[in-house]
């Protein structure tokens, strides 16, 4: 009688298993799919942004992840261009791109690295016409498993206030709430300092800031400002044929002309974001968490462990070498 029950308690956990892994679709999502990844960049104020959108597709080339759009959460023309221009070199020439509604930051860095990006490799990008970022994520995610998609933003949360905001269209009958709620997994930001701060993708558009953070509905996993300001990279991918590398061109252009003095290596904020959505992150990190992201109206913001809000945010495990050795190799794959 007592290995019948055992059989039964046995045959009941496994059925708890399978159903468990079933979306609402009916599709299995078994836990070792690689992750599906909206990115979302302002690819222009800094820089970092290339190394990062260098990782997501070396990466993606190892199997690791697969890239469904690449958006930006900047305003300025050159910008979604430029994302182009990596998605071109790294072979995925199809993957959409989408520019923010009006309203969102608009501006590059001072010495128009995006500029001459678009200049030396895809100069009949400049005046193409994208469509919204908004319009890219519903027709993206309607098309998705349910419980499937990871967003990684590593610039402003102007797109994601205008999803969440956004009401049903010819994609989707569902909200922009309720489509994220049905299709996303979680988010993954660059964003905030903890456990308080006041970080530049978080205050720069404050009002979409304030409105993302406050009704987003899914786990949000947080690679704050004290994290990638300690991990330089850079120096090595600088060192590539920057002819026929963009990514080497960019940086190596912009260690030499962002800051007067110059730079040797640059903070590697937006890499260890890809890097934790990608890969496990407590492989890498500590895993902070749960808590709640609280988030100010003068884009300041602090940490409440004290609330489970399905919040978390990372902290360094190793040494600061370890990690930008992990990320400078796989920003320096080439196709």
């Amino acid at each position: 009688m007592k290995k019948a029950m055992n059989l039964h308690t046995t045959f009941i956990l496994i059925l708890g298993i399978i159903y468990g892994c079933i979306g609402n679709t009916g599709q299995a999502m078994p836990n070792d799919t690689p992750p599906k990844i909206i990115f979302d960049t302002d690819m222009g104020p800094d820089y970092d942004d290339i190394g990062a959108i260098a990782m997501l597709h070396a990466l993606a080339d190892r199997g690791e992840c697969e890239i469904l759009a690449t958006v930006s959460s900047d305003g300025h023309p050159m910008i979604a261009p430029t994302i182009e221009v990596y998605n071109r070199y790294y072979k995925r020439a199809d993957l959409p791109v989408g520019n923010p509604l009006s309203g969102a930051p608009d501006f590059t860095a001072d010495n128009n690295w995006n500029d001459l990006i678009v200049k030396e490799f895809a100069p009949e990008l400049r005046n193409k016409k994208y469509p919204t970022a908004v319009s890219v994520y519903r027709q993206v995610l309607a098309a998705q498993v349910d419980n499937s998609v990871t967003i990684v933003t590593v610039g402003f949360t102007s797109n994601i206030s205008d999803l969440l905001d956004s009401p049903s269209d010819e994609h989707s009958d569902l909200t922009g709430i309720e489509l994220v709620k049905k299709k996303v997994k979680q988010w993954v930001a660059m964003a905030g300092g903890m456990p308080e701060g006041r970080e530049f993708n978080v205050f720069q558009d404050v009002k979409a800031s304030v409105n993302a953070f406050t009704k987003w509905p899914k786990p949000i996993l947080f690679s704050g400002f004290e994290i990638g300001n300690k991990i330089f990279t850079g120096g090595e991918v600088a060192k590539l044929d920057k002819n026929s590398n963009p990514v080497a061109r960019g940086y190596a252009f912009n260690l030499k002309t962002y800051t007067e003095e110059g730079e040797t290596a640059r903070p590697s904020w937006d890499q260890t974001t890809v890097l934790a959505a990608v890969r496990n992150p407590a492989d890498y990190f500590y895993v902070n968490g749960p808590g709640k992201f609280i988030i100010n109206h003068d884009g300041s913001n602090s940490w409440d462990p004290t609330v489970n809000a399905g919040h978390r945010f990372l902290t360094h495990k190793f040494p600061y070498r370890h990690i930008a050795d992990i990320i400078e190799d796989l920003m320096s794959h080439e196709p």
